[in-house]
């Protein structure tokens, strides 16, 4: 494993852990996408099933396992346990326009037309959109508060460490993913702007907002 992959890895797990902190010390959802947090369930959902097949690593599983569970530890909050708090009036991005042409498009376009290659396929396109959702929510409330920002920051954080490691690979290894190296790119110029605002505004102590 290089350093690109773990730094990557710990940031998308300090993502995941500032927004459960956030929702559960404030008894609050408020301002956080429901809908992007049940794509990203349905990403780790069809992208870790090979848990039951295969064995990488002890920290591999152990990585996937907290994924998974933390994934639907946010949803539980949000729609169940903080449900009064969730503001879905706001959060009307439609996501069937995500999961539909994601879904055809890793039927498509895969590694092998197989059952899991193809949901492995789906999980890696769907979570290059999967934020569009929140950035949605932002846009439409006008301003963020600073903890989401941190999440959000983190977010891309880890997946644009995670485009060196496909370089670092490429270099070292010889390995190349072109599906998941475009779905990369993808994802990290969505977060182009917000990294952008997060630098000149949040950093400055200022609330961030996204033009609608």
């Amino acid at each position: 494993m290089n350093v690109f992959r773990l730094t990557g890895d710990l940031s998308h797990l300090a993502a995941i852990i500032i927004l459960l902190l956030k929702i559960w010390k404030s008894r609050s959802c408020a301002g956080i996408s429901g809908k992007s947090q049940l794509l990203f369930a349905l990403v780790f959902t069809t992208r870790y099933l090979d848990l039951f097949t295969s064995f990488i690593s002890l920290y591999n599983t152990s990585m996937k396992l907290i994924y998974v569970a933390c994934a639907y530890a946010t949803v539980y909050l949000i729609y169940m346990k903080f449900k009064a708090t969730y503001d879905g009036n706001h959060d009307t991005f439609r996501v069937e326009f995500l999961i539909v042409p994601v879904g055809g498009l890793s039927v498509l376009v895969n590694h092998d037309f197989s059952p899991l290659e193809i949901l492995w396929t789906f999980s890696i396109y769907l979570e290059s959109v999967a934020i569009l959702p929140q950035l949605f929510m932002i846009s439409k409330t006008g301003e963020a508060e600073t903890i989401t920002t941190h999440y959000l920051f983190f977010l891309g954080l880890y997946r644009a460490l995670y485009l060196f490691n496909w370089i670092w690979r490429y270099a070292f290894e010889g390995f190349f993913d072109l599906i998941a190296i475009v779905a990369g790119v993808v994802q990290t110029i969505l977060y182009c702007d917000f990294f952008y605002l997060y630098v000149t505004k949040v950093l400055k102590g200022k609330k961030l907002s996204l033009p609608a």
